[in-house]
C-alpha cells in the first residue's frame, strides 16, 4: 500500500472535539493540496460547535455565525462527524490511533479552577462553567439548580465568562427571549430574586481581564445600573506604571476609560444593579448549610521579582450577605487514558501540538493537540485558527518526513467497530435533522431555535425512538 496521504491511502485523521479548535484543524488539513485527507470529528454531545453553542452567551447571537464557515468545511466529501460518541467510554484512545494515521485531541477544557478557601463546597457555590452550561441547554447540565431566588449573586473573576454570567442574570424576559437560551432558564432567570450581582477582581480596573465590548456591555444593560467605586478608578502607582508601559495593551487602557465613566454616572434607579468591586478577593463563604455570606479580604498591588503585577492581602475584611456564589477564576483540562497529560498546566503535554512524553520530551508518533487542551484556556473564537495552523504544520511536517504512523485498518473496519459499540451515533446528517426540529421550533417565537436538552430526544429524531429497527 502507498503511503499515506495519496487517494488510495488518505491520510485518515481522528479529531477529538467539535469546537473551534477542532473544526479549524479540519479547514486547515483540506488546504494541502498535495496530500489527501479523510477526516472523522468526534463529539460526545449528538450536536457540533463545542462552546459556539454551550458557551457563547445567548444574547450573543453575532458571535455564533462562525459555525457557517465550519459547515462549509463539514460539506466536504472527506469530512464526517460522528456526534454521541464519547472517546474514553465508547471508544477508547487506544482503537482511535490503531484505526487512524494521526489523532488531534480538540476537546477543551472541561472543568474549573478551585478557589481553596473555606465554605466552596457549600450548597449555592457553582462553577460559572455549570450556570452557563445550563443556560445554554447543554445535555449534561439541564437538570441543574440554582438558588435564583438570592439577592445578591457573587461572581468572582474579571474575564469574560464572569460578564456572561453577570448580564444573564441581569437581561429581561423580553431580552431572555429573543434569544436561543434554554426554555427552562427563561422563567427562572426572568423571575429571579436576584436584584445585585458583584463581580470580585482581586486586582485593579487596569488589570481585568474582559473584552471592551463586554464591558461597555454591563453599561448598557436595559434594567441594571452599573455601579463602579470612585476611588477603585484612581489609580495606584503599580496600575500606573504598567498602564505606561508595554505590558499593558490598547484594551487595558481603554478598559479603564468605561470603568472611569461607570464610577461617575448616578445610579438611574432601574431594578438591578451590577457592582464592578476591585482589589477584592473572597477568603471564606460562611453559611449554616447553604450559602449566606462571603467574606472578602482587600488586596493592594505590587510587582514581583519578574515584573509581573500581583495582588496580596491587605488584611482588612468586609462580609456581604449572599445566597449564590459563582467562581469564574479559570479553566482546566481533564486528562484521557494513556494520553501524556501535564497536571501542572491541565493540559496535554506538547509542543507545538505534537504530543510528547512529559517526563523524556520524546514524541508520541501520531498523537497532536489543539485549542485550550493544547495550550491552555486563553484567546477568543478565533485565537483557535492561528492555534490549529501551528499544529497542522507541524503534522504535515511529520507526513513528509515518514513520521506519522502508517495503519491497515480501514475505515470500513472503524465503522463496523463504531456501529457495534453505538449504533445510535449522530453523523452530520443526523445534526442536520436535530439542527431543523431546533429551528422550527423557534421560528413561531421569532426566537433563533429552541434547543433540544435532551440526549434521547435528539437520538429519537435522528433514529426514532430507542429499540427500534
Amino acid at each position: 500500500m502507498s503511503a499515506p496521504g495519496t487517494h488510495e491511502n488518505p491520510l485518515r485523521v481522528a479529531i477529538v472535539g467539535s469546537g473551534p479548535a477542532g473544526f479549524y484543524s479540519a479547514e486547515h488539513l483540506h488546504k494541502r493540496e498535495d496530500i489527501a485527507v479523510a477526516v472523522d470529528m468526534f463529539d460526545k454531545l449528538p450536536t457540533p460547535f463545542g462552546l459556539v453553542r454551550a458557551g457563547v452567551a445567548p444574547d450573543h447571537p453575532k458571535i455564533k455565525s462562525v459555525t457557517r464557515m465550519y459547515e462549509k468545511t463539514a460539506a466536504r466529501e472527506t469530512f464526517r462527524f460522528f456526534g454521541g460518541v464519547e472517546i474514553g467510554a465508547d471508544i477508547t484512545p487506544a482503537e482511535l490511533a490503531e484505526h487512524y494515521h494521526a489523532v488531534i485531541y480538540a476537546y477543551g477544557t472541561a472543568t474549573d479552577r478551585q478557589l481553596g478557601i473555606p465554605g466552596e463546597g457549600l450548597p449555592g457555590v457553582h462553577a460559572a462553567t455549570e450556570f452557563v452550561a445550563w443556560y445554554n441547554a447543554h445535555p449534561d447540565f439541564a437538570d441543574r439548580s440554582f438558588n435564583l431566588a438570592a439577592e445578591r449573586a457573587i461572581v468572582v473573576g474579571n474575564g469574560n465568562v464572569a460578564a456572561d454570567v453577570a448580564r444573564m442574570l441581569a437581561l429581561t424576559r423580553e431580552e431572555l427571549e429573543a434569544t436561543d437560551t434554554a426554555d427552562y432558564a427563561i422563567d427562572e432567570l426572568a423571575d429571579s430574586g436576584v436584584r445585585e450581582i458583584v463581580i470580585l477582581g482581586r486586582r485593579g480596573p487596569a488589570q481585568a481581564a474582559f473584552t471592551n465590548p463586554e464591558v461597555r456591555e454591563l453599561g448598557e444593560m436595559a434594567d441594571a445600573d452599573v455601579i463602579v467605586d470612585p476611588a477603585d478608578c484612581d489609580l495606584d502607582e503599580v496600575s500606573q506604571t504598567f498602564l505606561d508601559s508595554d505590558d499593558a495593551d490598547p484594551t487595558n487602557r481603554r478598559n479603564v476609560e468605561i470603568f472611569t465613566d461607570f464610577s461617575q454616572r448616578e445610579p438611574e434607579g432601574k431594578r438591578k444593579r451590577i457592582v464592578l468591586r476591585f482589589f477584592s478577593s473572597p477568603v471564606e463563604i460562611e453559611g449554616d448549610g447553604r450559602v449566606e455570606r462571603i467574606v472578602l479580604g482587600r488586596n493592594e498591588l505590587y510587582r514581583d521579582d519578574s515584573g509581573a503585577v500581583r495582588a496580596r492581602d491587605t488584611g482588612e475584611r468586609e462580609t456581604l450577605e449572599c445566597g449564590l456564589v459563582f467562581r469564574s477564576i479559570g479553566y482546566a483540562g481533564i486528562g484521557l487514558e494513556g494520553i501524556p497529560f501535564d497536571s501542572k498546566r491541565a493540559t496535554i503535554a506538547n509542543e507545538g501540538g505534537r504530543v510528547q512524553e512529559p517526563q523524556t520530551g520524546e514524541q508520541v508518533p501520531g498523537l497532536y493537540a489543539v485549542g485550550w487542551i493544547k495550550r491552555g484556556p486563553s484567546g477568543v473564537i478565533g485565537t483557535n485558527k492561528k492555534d490549529a495552523q501551528e499544529t497542522i504544520d507541524n503534522l504535515f511536517e511529520d507526513v513528509d518526513a515518514g513520521k506519522v504512523p502508517d495503519k491497515t485498518a480501514t475505515a470500513a473496519a472503524f465503522d463496523a467497530l463504531l456501529d457495534e459499540r453505538d449504533p445510535r451515533h449522530v453523523t452530520w446528517e443526523g445534526w442536520g435533522i436535530i439542527d431543523e426540529v431546533e429551528t422550527t421550533r423557534g421560528e413561531p417565537h421569532g426566537r433563533p431555535r429552541i434547543k433540544i436538552s435532551k440526549i434521547d430526544e435528539m437520538r429519537e429524531h435522528v433514529h426514532g425512538p430507542a429499540g427500534e429497527a
